[in-house]
């Protein structure tokens, strides 16, 4: 019998020591060190020993690669299409991170039952029968989704080779293990091996893989950092559960840009896609009410208009209280202090609350002058017309300072019937002919005019 060998692995960033110490010197993370078994594989291939020999690569000039042959793959899901840059890519790994009760699985499964292609979605965390409830709501009448409840991933690919899907899908990475190592499920060189077998798996067949990934309480995802830089593209769907939005992010790809953005809404019956999100965004109302405010904000490239809500009043207990929810609290303390030095409001005995609505978080510079306009209205008590939105960041001078694709935010406020922006001065703004009033601002005291 050979012998067992251990090494020590930081389990926070994955690490690899000869003997166990108390600090791992790469991430500076105490007490974060483990020993784990390991063996040197005998045959680390995804397939089954077979005698047929293998092609040897060649190297070719790149202008004598043919992509021609392997377009995206549709997964009739309009925003997931988005994020990922029109389509799945034959031969890639998806890893698609978010909270516990988010909705990953729910996502993921849904788009193997829009599918029109051999999907097998394997499990490591529910059984058939709770899938199949799942998928009940969701889409009933799917004939080419396979559902495999395993996680030795030697035994996933036998079934891979009987079944020849044209796409597989891992709930989840954490889950799932190898013969080839020696370790619990979960732990660092289970993740490493098992998503190396996947690749090579994913890069020789040309058949796409999407794997769910867990996370820490720090939010990023659990494992090893190199699962992140291993994988193609990497997701992440985040929201608030007490809230029904979600949204999913692409924080690394490979195929297209990370700056787009998909929108979905929680339903009994699944995700629904959130084709228009400004329009769900902002409240109805029958009569206007002061401290509200629209913003033509911008997620990645995608315009959108989201309304900010700001409450002031007079500090009870003496000591002001300042809160923000899905807006930076230092932030608005800026805003506020701006307010008080170059516009002469006396803000410092209030109270002073703010809100995004949707449960969405926004960091875009651009909302500032809707903050300062909502916290205006409802400071002096006096409601803003309802068809004026505000695009602009604001210096600690109090200058309106210009903003990226102003253009883009004008035809987004124009579309949804809005009659007047507000936008720095400095601006260069391209459009011509436009419906909605462009009104241009240079300092905070031109928007105390309009407000009061």
């Amino acid at each position: 019998m050979a012998k067992v060998k251990t090494t020590f692995f930081c389990q926070n960033c994955g690490a690899q020591y000869a003997k166990w110490q108390g600090q791992c010197n790469a991430c500076k993370e105490w007490n974060t060190i483990v020993e784990e078994v390991i063996q040197k594989p005998e045959k680390s291939d995804w397939k089954l020993p077979t005698t047929t020999v293998k092609k040897v690569s060649v190297p070719l000039q790149i202008k004598d690669i043919d992509v021609s042959k392997e377009p995206r793959l549709n997964t009739f899901d309009a925003e997931f299409n988005r994020v990922l840059g029109g389509g799945i890519v034959p031969g890639s790994l998806t890893l698609l991170g978010g909270e516990p009760g988010i909705g990953k699985s729910t996502l993921l499964l849904q788009i193997s039952l829009k599918l029109p292609y051999k999907t097998l979605y394997v499990s490591g965390e529910e059984s058939q029968k709770q899938i199949k409830m799942r998928a009940e709501r969701i889409n009933p009448e799917n004939n080419n989704c396979y559902i495999l409840t395993e996680t030795k991933t030697q035994n996933i690919f036998k079934q891979i080779e009987t079944l020849e899907p044209d796409i597989v899908i891992i709930d989840s990475i954490q889950t799932l293990h190898s013969d080839y190592i020696e370790s619990s499920s979960g732990s660092i060189s289970q993740i490493k091996e098992c998503t190396a077998e996947l690749i090579k798996f994913a890069k020789e067949t040309a058949t796409p893989v999407l794997l769910i990934g867990h996370i820490t309480k720090d939010g990023n995802i659990a494992g090893p950092k190199i699962l992140e830089h291993m994988v193609d593209t990497v997701l992440q769907f985040e929201g608030d559960r007490n809230h029904v939005f979600r949204i999913l992010r692409a924080h690394k790809n490979r195929f297209g840009s990370t700056n787009e953005l998909g929108i979905y809404e929680m339903q009994g019956s699944g995700l629904r896609e959130v084709s228009n999100p400004s329009e769900i965004l902002i409240s109805k109302k029958d009569e206007e009410l002061s401290g509200n405010a629209i913003v033509a904000t911008l997620e990645g490239v995608r315009p959108l208009m989201i309304e900010v809500q700001a409450l002031v009043s007079t500090a009870v207990y003496g000591t002001p209280q300042r809160s923000a929810t899905g807006f930076n609290v230092k932030r608005l303390n800026m805003l506020l202090a701006v307010l008080e030095k170059r516009a002469g409001f006396r803000l410092g005995a209030k109270d002073v609350f703010l809100n995004i609505t949707g449960g969405i978080t926004v960091d875009d510079p651009a909302i500032d002058l809707a903050v300062v306009a909502s916290i205006l209205s409802s400071n002096e008590d006096v409601s803003l017309q309802k068809d004026f939105c505000f695009a602009g960041e604001v210096g600690l001078s109090g200058e309106i300072r210009p903003v990226q694709r102003v253009d883009q935010r004008i035809l987004e406020a124009e579309k949804l019937g809005f009659s007047t922006i507000f936008v720095s001065k400095y601006n260069k703004i391209s459009l011509k002919n436009t419906v909605i009033k462009i009104q241009l601002i240079s300092k905070i005291e031109d928007l105390v005019a309009y407000v009061t």
